[in-house]
C-alpha cells in the first residue's frame, strides 16, 4: 500500500469498537519524505476533532521543542533532515481518552508499522508508554 492507499484503509477500518465512538481518524502529519518520525499513543479529544496527532497544548510544546532544535511537522518541501512526521499507535480516539487495550493496538500495528516501512525514517522518536 502506498500512502494514499493507506490512508484509505485506516478511514475504512472497523477493526475494532473504536471506529464506532470517533470523529474522524488520525492518520499522521508531516512530510512522508522526513528523517524524524515522532510516535505518540493515542488521538485525545483535540486530535479527533483535527484530525490530526499531537494537536492542542501538548501539540504546541512538540512544536515549540521541535523548532528549538531546528525540525518542523510542517510539509512545505525543504530539507527532509529537518522534517518530521507525526503518527500515533491508534488512529482512533479511546472513549474517555482511556489507556489503549492490548487487542487495539494490535489492531492498528499494521498501519503503523506501514507508515515506518514507507517512511523509512532514520530516527523514531517514541512518546509515551505504549508508542
Amino acid at each position: 500500500m502506498d500512502w494514499p492507499a493507506l490512508r484509505e484503509a485506516v478511514v475504512a477500518c472497523t477493526a475494532c469498537g473504536l471506529c464506532r465512538g470517533r470523529r474522524q481518524t488520525v492518520f499522521g502529519v508531516g512530510s512522508t519524505q522526513a528523517h524524524w518520525m515522532v510516535v505518540g499513543e493515542a488521538p485525545g479529544e483535540q486530535e479527533d476533532m483535527q484530525g490530526e496527532p499531537f494537536g492542542g497544548k501538548s501539540g504546541q510544546l512538540l512544536d515549540n521543542m521541535l523548532r528549538a532544535i531546528g525540525l518542523t511537522r510542517d510539509d512545505g518541501g525543504g530539507d527532509p533532515a529537518r522534517q518530521v512526521y507525526i503518527a500515533n499507535t491508534l488512529k482512533c480516539r479511546p472513549p474517555g481518552n482511556r489507556n489503549p487495550s492490548p487487542q487495539e493496538l494490535a489492531q492498528c500495528e499494521p498501519f503503523l508499522l506501514r507508515q515506518v516501512e514507507l517512511l523509512r525514517p532514520k530516527i523514531i522518536l517514541a512518546m509515551g508508554r505504549f508508542a
